[in-house]
């Protein structure tokens, strides 16, 4: 009787325990999404950075893929944060242009990035600067009511240009700062805590992490930044001068010319120690990296985008709508689905990630996303779709009057500045877009006159707000 009951129980065990098989489903694979700001296409040294090395991030590249013409939302930040929000391309987005006192936020009626990870029961994080309204404020402004469970990083836009701030906020409050604390180390540091409790309580996780790194003053922790001076001393008397705004100091940077490669040696001991993390916690395999930045390189706080050739030889800086304006460097590792060294000249843009997510957790794509999922590209699997054309356009002022447009479609670019000729480009030629091919090629001129006409909507007033 007594061999029949531990048989009994046997049975049931194995019977449990191989139901338990059948009704497992694949483990969902974490997401963290890096974002760096004002980076250039140059700015990485597996882009072809020379005079500094990027070696944390450039494992991205050599141990995953990446992208060669992949396009930010916009060419300033807070509409190309926008973009990647919602899926919607530059013609159709709320927001076009930077606002100054940051009098924005998301459409709460639509699901955004983060709440489509949430719907798919994730837990998610955002740590940095959100650019898109005041972190410590109620209702649609702050990134927790826009599906994230958890924010830390700097109160507003405008005082994201320093690194020095007198506070930052946590999770909707704003909390004092010591004089002369450094604080992407607690926005770091904070994102990887997020990463370990995620890990620990076996739950998938959404980090977005839009770090402000190189944006404005060229900010750096003192060892770094004593260490490139050391390299530079003939810029010593340069100092680099960025206001953060009416309510903060920005501290002036002497020599900002080792100022920028001590911020980017920074971020790289960052991202890599997230590497670390991801190894030491057993779930490396399941994670997939994304690094981009929100647009092209910048000429503030004294940084020189031309000593560093931070565009990579691309025409235009951050506010233009050349190439060096809105094409960016994106990396994707995902060591068990991303073939290890790959190169993929797939046009992608920032409006493509939200579709890319959504297939990505099994969520349905929400429905004013313009964006194409280029999940098949990152798995080697399926059919990739590819843009019949891809748009942009670019507005200045509270107003957000109408500055320049610019269209790619294929080996085609067009470029227009309103109250201007058009110009057009073949990138497959002439990446640098130095010659102009407007009168030769008036048919061209035509087709993109009528894609701005189809892909240019009038800008809605943020009556949600």
């Amino acid at each position: 009787m007594t061999f029949y009951k531990y048989y009994l129980q046997a049975f049931f065990l194995i019977s449990i325990a191989l139901f338990s098989c059948e009704q497992q489903t694949p483990q969902q694979p974490n997401v963290i999404y890096i974002l760096a700001d004002d980076l250039g296409y140059g700015d990485l040294s597996c882009y072809g950075q020379t005079k500094f090395q990027t070696p944390n991030i450039d494992r991205l590249a050599t141990e995953g893929m990446k992208f060669t013409n992949h396009y930010s939302g916009n060419t300033v930040c807070s509409p190309s944060r926008a973009v990647l929000m919602t899926g919607q391309h530059p013609g159709h987005v709320f927001l076009r242009g930077n606002v100054s006192g940051e009098d924005i936020s998301l459409d709460p009626s639509m699901t955004v990035l983060p709440e489509v990870f949430k719907n798919a029961g994730y837990a998610t994080g955002a740590f940095g600067k959100w650019g898109l309204g005041y972190t410590n404020a109620k209702g649609p402004k702050n990134p927790l009511s826009n599906g994230f469970d958890t924010f830390c990083g700097w109160k507003s836009q405008t005082i994201a240009h320093t690194y020095y701030p007198s506070s930052y906020v946590y999770n909707g409050k704003e909390l004092p700062l010591d004089a002369g604390t450094f604080v992407h180390d607690i926005v770091m540091d904070s994102a990887r805590v997020f990463i370990g409790r995620q890990a620990k309580a076996n739950k998938p996780f959404f980090c977005y992490i839009p770090t402000a790194v190189p944006h404005a003053a060229m900010h750096a922790p003192k060892e770094l930044h004593d260490k490139w001076r050391k390299k530079f001393p003939e810029y010593d008397n340069v100092i680099g001068k960025y206001g953060a705004g009416p309510t903060e100091d920005c501290p002036d940077v002497q020599n900002p010319i080792a100022g920028f490669p001590a911020m980017m040696e920074n971020l790289d001991n960052e991202i890599g120690a997230i590497l670390n993390q991801l190894k030491a916690l057993g779930i490396d395999d399941n994670t997939l990296i994304v690094f981009a930045s929100d647009n092209g390189a910048h000429h503030e706080g004294g940084h020189d985008p031309n000593y560093w050739n931070s565009t990579g030889s691309l025409r235009g800086l951050k506010r233009d709508m050349h190439e060096g304006g809105i094409r960016t460097p994106m990396l994707a590792r995902w060591p068990t689905k991303i073939a290890a060294g790959t190169i993929s000249d797939h046009i992608s843009a920032f409006w493509d990630v939200l579709p890319t997510m959504s297939a990505l957790v099994g969520q349905s794509v929400p429905i004013q996303s313009d964006g194409i999922s280029f999940l098949p590209t990152l798995i080697n699997s399926g059919n990739q779709e590819t843009h019949e054309y891809v748009y942009w356009e670019f507005a200045k002022g509270k107003e957000q009057k109408l500055f320049s447009q610019a269209i790619r479609k294929g080996k085609w670019k067009a470029y227009l500045q309103i109250g201007e000729p058009m110009e057009i480009f073949n990138l497959e030629v002439d990446p640098y877009e130095e010659n102009d091919l407007a009168s030769q090629m008036t048919d061209i001129v035509k087709e993109m006159e009528r894609i701005i006409q189809a892909a240019h909507s009038p800008i809605p007033e943020m009556t949600w707000n």
